[in-house]
């Protein structure tokens, strides 16, 4: 399953980097894909999007499921 997480402030290329390393260490294993222009990432093969959002609030990043 992919789920989709909107970050509105994932402005740059370094930002997705920062994003990633959060996603890789609160669900090892899950692929994730950023998409800086349209301000989310697509991740699959993490078993809880709730906690991926949490995670990634807890460093500071303005994230929320999509719908």
């Amino acid at each position: 399953m992919t789920s989709t997480i909107l970050i509105p402030n994932m402005t740059c290329g370094g930002c997705a980097k920062g994003v990633l390393a959060t996603i890789a260490a609160a669900a090892p294993g899950a692929r994730a894909e950023p998409d800086v222009a349209a301000r989310r990432v697509a991740v699959s093969g993490a078993p809880d999007a709730a906690a991926l959002v949490a995670a990634l609030r807890a460093d500071g990043w303005e994230a929320s499921a999509a719908g």
